[in-house]
């Protein structure tokens, strides 16, 4: 029904977010990507769990009827919770180095390290 389009948008998110991660220098630029990959790569993992006339694991009068697979929504809601820590954590690093070398410029912080 839905065919390769959930593939598709996620090779788009994992691609764009390496790029980001390579060609930018801007330290905020380079959380964003981190993020984009980040949301490519749980987007994969819930396009992988899911199949066609099923329904939720959740529902539990289901009888006979086939069920969505539930653990990749397990890693899913895990990653994104470990996503949100990484990213807390990553942008209070960009803080502390803006306060310090007064620039989120990643080459420049380089050249100043002496």
């Amino acid at each position: 029904m839905i065919g390769n389009l959930p593939f598709v948008a996620c090779a788009v998110l994992i691609i764009l977010g390496v790029y980001t991660l390579i060609f930018k220098r801007n330290l905020i630029k380079i959380v964003i990507g981190l993020n984009l990959v980040e949301c490519g790569v749980n987007l994969f993992l819930i396009t992988l769990g899911y199949k066609s006339d099923s329904i939720a694991p959740i529902y539990t009068m289901a009888g006979k009827e086939e069920m969505v697979l539930p653990t990749p929504q397990a890693l899913t809601l895990t990653s994104i919770v470990i996503g949100l820590a990484t990213t807390a954590l990553i942008l209070s690093f960009a803080i502390l180095i803006y306060k310090h070398y007064k620039t989120i410029d990643a080459s420049k912080v380089r050249r100043l390290r002496g």
